[in-house]
């Protein structure tokens, strides 16, 4: 029974969104509100970028009226923790999925300031600690394990922050952040299924839900025709929030648990590993090449694998198949190494893709010359 209640959330945010994505398409063509192409973008005409004003809204109709249903007529628990810590949870989430909802929709009308987007980040990061869902372990990484509160609240905080900013920056092309978040979410929503936490499974069954149509509009969708979208900053922001929260809240270690490592930390962060690895790579560049961090350019994994003459399409699998591969890997690591170990692992060979990457690229250069 409580798997049909997760599946019903999934077809519904699924068929929401199917309902709503038109409308938005119909909207955007009819007051010209267009992405438009330039030096560094990859689409070549103008597309509607408002694909994620339908994220939020399907999510919340689609979690609240599938839990409400289970409720009424089946009323058993869906969860370990009290009815009060797990309200407060969601209260939380929604408050600040809908503040950076709110901010996304601005940037994608008429622009925001990054200072300002980083404020409202922090701000929606500090909801999600208050309830109490802050990471209070490690797992070994480094030799560390337990957190007190004063390093794990701000450490939280600022996963949240990056988590957030990750899955934005990593939108860069068709399919791929929505894809990245898509197998996310089915590891993530499988974890809290095996954990017996059903509520969060069904959150990250609904986000997926109103995803996978908005991937084949975005990726299959003709922009000539008017059938294809982006999904802004809107539904970006409102991904990387929700995602960072069921990363976090999944990496939560339970006191009464004696084992020191952690590996269902191990394996939520690895779901998340290509956009976060992105960013330090990114920053670490424009850092070395004294340009401020946080202004766009042309040289995030995507943009580089662009360069070697790969198609777009198939630059998107690659690094799909890039992020299942870590996946697949530390999941079957995080039960036999320690953290640093596994982590250690991840970074080598995230370097030695990135030579491999680079080496083509300047092949291909040479021999254009």
């Amino acid at each position: 029974m409580v798997y049909l209640f997760l599946l019903a959330g999934f077809v519904a945010s699924a068929l929401f969104a199917v309902l709503i994505i038109p409308n938005i398409l119909l909207i955007s063509y009819k007051r010209r509100l267009f992405d438009i192409p330039d030096s560094r973008k990859v689409h070549k005409v103008p597309v509607p970028r408002l694909g994620g004003l339908s994220f939020l809204p399907v999510i919340l109709i689609s979690f609240c009226l599938v839990t409400a249903f289970y409720y009424y007529y089946i009323g058993t628990p869906l969860n370990g923790f009290s009815a009060e810590k797990v309200l407060c949870d969601f209260l939380s989430l929604m408050v600040g999925s809908m503040l950076l909802y709110l901010v996304g929709v601005r940037d994608d009308l008429i622009g925001v300031g990054y200072r300002y987007k980083f404020i409202v980040q922090i701000f929606a990061a500090i909801l999600l600690i208050w309830p109490g869902g802050w990471l209070n372990s490690l797992g070994g990484l480094l030799g560390i394990h337990a957190l007190p509160a004063l390093v794990g609240m701000p450490l939280t905080i600022l996963a949240v922050v990056y988590i957030t900013n990750a899955i934005n920056l990593i939108d860069g092309i068709d399919g791929l952040a929505s894809g990245l978040s898509c197998i996310a979410l089915v590891v993530l929503g499988i974890l809290y299924a095996i954990k017996g936490e059903y509520l969060y499974a069904l959150l990250a069954f609904s986000t997926l839900g109103v995803l996978v149509p908005f991937w084949f509009y975005n990726v299959f969708g003709n922009a000539q025709r008017g059938h294809k979208l982006f999904m802004g900053d809107a539904g970006s922001l409102t991904l990387g929030y929700i995602l960072s929260m069921l990363a976090i809240h999944l990496s939560i270690k339970d006191p009464a648990d004696t084992d020191l490592r952690n590996p269902q930390m191990v394996v939520a962060f690895s779901t998340l590993i290509v956009p976060m690895f992105d960013v330090v790579r990114v920053v670490l560049h424009r850092l070395r090449n004294k340009k401020n961090p946080f202004l766009p350019d042309k040289n995030h994994f995507h943009h580089k694998l662009l360069r070697t003459g790969m198609r777009v399409r198939m630059v998107m699998v690659t690094i799909l198949c890039v992020s299942l591969f870590f996946i697949g890997l530390n999941w079957l690591l995080a039960s036999r190494m320690d953290f640093t170990g596994i982590l250690i692992l991840d970074v080598v060979l995230w370097t030695a893709m990135q030579l491999g990457i680079n080496y083509f690229i300047r092949k291909k250069e040479n021999a254009a010359h």
